[in-house]
């Protein structure tokens, strides 16, 4: 220092005199209080960190979770880090998003009206046998409407059914097609569908005549796809009359290859409105004196079989002229038909017999055009209908010789 200038040696002893004593050591008090701030200062830390140990958590999952539903504890849970202060963008849901679930393709639309059926083509089922050898084709058919030409495949007069007969969600076409072979039609009951390119196409036959009855007069499909048949045993032609038709119900239904029957009676059996007459007959015949004529007198004897009472009973075969007998009791307004004269006379009870006698005036020679003549006999309600016989072998006699 003896290089320093005297004058500024004496400035830099002053200015360390000044502030040794302006300072002022740390003496026990002063130590005291400074470690009590310590303590206390670190008590506080310790309290805080045991806060945010307890409450991180709980925030951190509440925030994770978007909601303020309790977390339910996992099974194991790796460390999660922290979210970031930048907010998430909440990703948009797509609208119409395709399904994974391939879906079935709809059946196609089977309801087909009458004028469609008849401008196309169809394949038919077969008809009974021996309609097929007169004409009543069964390929490729172009069928007919409101004809009378006989085997020629037409739509019958029946309305048109539609309904799902096969189960699979889409309507079918039932419909009655008919060939005639005189003055009656063998007719079937045909189920018509469309295929995926809309065509026409047949499904099969759900029932055809002569398999136990011999008319087809209704159809119907049911809520549950059955087909409802209303069959007759015989059809009312050729001078049938319409009452000895009998009709039953049918059903059918489609059990994945064809139709079969699930309801109904099967046959008709016995028509129980019926009679069974037996017949028999003894006859004279003589001359006239003084005419070309002889008397013929004829004795019926009908009995009754049963089950039923024959109100009223007729006789045919009667083309001669009357003599005596019962003539007098027939019926005094008879209904004969031509060359064939009848006699409706009160009948015979079940289980009963009666006997007629007629008298004829016949022919005293025996002209070109004699034959063996035969007689029958009939049975009539009150209402004088008249119903066929249940055994008709032994319901006509015959005159042994010729007139």
């Amino acid at each position: 220092m003896s290089d320093f200038d005297p004058l500024l040696r004496e400035r830099l002893s002053a200015y360390r005199n000044d502030v040794v004593s302006r300072v002022t050591g740390p003496g026990p008090d002063q130590a005291r209080r400074h470690l009590r701030r310590r303590r206390r200062m670190t008590a506080m830390a310790v309290a805080a960190a045991a806060v945010v140990l307890v409450v991180a958590p709980v925030v951190a999952n509440a925030a994770l979770r978007g909601d303020r539903n309790p977390p339910v504890p996992a099974e194991s849970v790796e460390p999660t880090a922290p979210p970031t202060s930048t907010p998430s963008t909440p990703t948009p849901t797509p609208t119409g998003s395709p399904s994974t679930t391939t879906s079935t393709p709809s059946a196609p639309d089977g309801r087909i009206s009458r004028a469609q059926l008849l401008a196309t083509r169809v394949d038919l089922p077969s008809w009974p046998s021996g309609m097929a050898e007169g004409g009543c084709t069964t390929s490729k058919v172009r069928l007919k409407d409101d004809t009378t030409d006989t085997y020629v495949s037409m739509l019958a007069d029946n309305e048109f059914e539609h309904g799902d007969i096969d189960g699979d969600g889409a309507v079918e076409t039932i419909a009655v097609v008919a060939c005639r072979y005189g003055e009656a039609s063998a007719k079937q009951v045909v189920a018509f569908d469309r295929d995926a390119d809309g065509r026409i196409v047949t499904v099969g036959r759900v029932v055809r005549t002569g398999d136990g009855f011999d008319d087809i007069r209704t159809t119907e499909i049911t809520q549950n796809g059955s087909v409802e048949v209303r069959v007759a045993d015989i059809v009312p032609c050729c001078g049938t009359p319409t009452y000895l038709r009998r009709e039953q119900v049918r059903t059918y239904r489609w059990d994945g290859e064809r139709f079969g029957q699930t309801d109904g009676p099967t046959t008709f059996g016995k028509d129980p409105r019926l009679t069974d007459l037996r017949l028999s007959m003894t006859h004279e015949l003589v001359d006239v004196p003084g005419a070309d004529t002889r008397q013929l007198t004829t004795v019926f004897t009908v009995t009754n079989a049963g089950p039923l009472d024959a109100p009223q009973i007729s006789f045919r075969g009667f083309d001669f002229e009357p003599a005596g007998g019962d003539w007098s009791k027939c019926d005094p307004n008879p209904a004969p038909q031509a060359d064939n004269p009848s006699c409706l006379l009160p009948g015979v009870p079940a289980g009963e017999s009666r006997r007629y006698t007629f008298v004829h005036l016949v022919p005293g020679t025996t002209g070109p055009d004699a034959q063996n003549r035969r007689f029958w006999v009939y049975h009539h309600d009150a209402q004088e209908r008249l119903w066929p016989d249940p055994k008709q072998d032994d319901n006509s006699v015959v005159l042994p010789f010729r007139l």
